[in-house]
C-alpha cells in the first residue's frame, strides 16, 4: 500500500514540474513607461526694432551759384587722415566735425589743429565708444546696439565727457555711431538737450567707396544740402576723393557753413 502511494505521489509532482516548465513563473513587469515630454515653444523671437536713419536740411543761401552747404566728418576710430584736414585748413574751409572719445585718445595732433582754427571747427558728439545709439539690442552693419536706454545715455554722456577732458566746449549735437537710431532712442538723446544730426548726402558711403564716386558725390551736392563723410580712415581711396571734391565746391562758388552757424530741420523729431 506504501508503495502504491509513494508512486501516485511522485507521479504527481512529475506531471506538475512539466506543466511549471510550460506556464510562466510570473507575468512580465510592464515595460517602464518614459513620460511623455510637453512640446516646448521655442520663446517668441523680439522683433527687430523699426530703425530710422534721419535727414538733415540747412537753409539755403537761394543764391544763384553760391550753393550753401554744411560739412560733417565722422571721426570714428583710427587715425586722422591728413588728405582732408589739410585741404580744410588750406583751403580755409569750415566743417563741423563728430568725435568719439576713442578717437581723441588717439590723434591729439588733429585735435590741436581743429582747436588752433576755432573760426573753422565746430567739434561734436559722436560717442563714447562708436556704439550705435539704439535702445534694444540688435545689429547695424554687424556693429551690436547699446541695448538700453541707460546704455544710450552712457554712449551719450561718455562722449561728451571726454570731449570737455579734452579741452573742447560741451557739445550740442550728437550724431551714432551708422547714423541709424530707433525713435525711442531719439526722444532720450533730445531729452538730453542734444540736437541729432543726420544728414542728406552720403559722401563716402562709410569711407568704403572709391575716390572718383566719392569726388561726383560730394561735387553733387546742393543747396542746403548737409553732406557726411569721414575723416578717420587715411588708408581709405574715399579720402582722396573727399579732398578732390571741396576743391570742386570752392570753384564753384560754393558757401560753406557749420551746422552751429545756421539754422536748420530734421526729420524723425531730430531737431525739434
Amino acid at each position: 500500500m506504501n508503495r502504491i502511494l509513494l508512486a501516485s505521489a511522485f507521479l504527481l509532482v512529475s506531471i506538475s514540474a512539466a506543466f511549471a516548465d510550460e506556464i510562466p513563473s510570473a507575468l512580465p513587469a510592464p515595460a517602464a513607461v518614459s513620460p511623455v515630454p510637453a512640446t516646448i515653444s521655442p520663446a517668441p523671437k523680439a522683433p527687430a526694432p523699426k530703425l530710422v536713419e534721419p535727414h538733415l536740411h540747412i537753409a539755403r543761401s537761394n543764391v544763384a551759384g553760391h550753393a550753401r552747404i554744411a560739412l560733417t566728418f565722422d571721426a570714428c576710430m583710427g587715425q586722422a587722415d591728413e588728405r582732408i584736414l589739410s585741404t580744410l585748413v588750406r583751403e580755409r574751409i569750415p566743417a563741423t566735425i563728430f568725435v568719439t572719445a576713442r578717437w581723441l585718445k588717439r590723434n591729439p595732433a588733429a585735435l590741436a589743429v581743429f582747436l588752433q582754427n576755432p573760426d573753422l571747427f565746430e567739434l561734436e558728439n559722436h560717442g563714447q565708444n562708436h556704439i550705435p545709439a539704439v535702445d534694444t539690442p540688435t545689429l547695424i552693419y554687424g556693429i551690436a546696439s547699446a541695448g538700453s536706454p541707460q546704455a544710450v545715455r552712457q554712449e551719450v554722456e561718455g562722449g561728451a565727457a571726454a570731449m570737455v577732458a579734452a579741452g573742447i566746449p560741451a557739445p550740442h549735437w550728437f550724431r551714432g555711431s551708422t547714423a541709424k537710431y530707433d525713435l525711442s532712442a531719439i526722444g532720450e538723446i533730445r531729452a538730453m538737450g542734444y540736437r541729432i544730426a543726420g544728414y542728406s548726402v552720403n559722401g563716402d558711403g562709410g569711407s568704403l567707396l572709391g575716390a572718383v564716386i566719392t569726388e561726383k558725390r560730394i561735387a553733387s551736392a546742393k543747396d542746403g544740402d548737409v553732406v557726411i563723410s569721414h575723416v578717420n580712415q587715411p588708408t581709405h581711396a574715399a579720402g582722396e576723393g573727399v579732398a578732390k571734391a571741396l576743391v570742386d565746391l570752392k570753384a564753384k562758388g560754393t558757401q560753406f557753413v557749420r551746422l552751429q552757424d545756421v539754422e536748420d530741420t530734421g526729420d524723425d523729431k531730430t531737431t525739434e
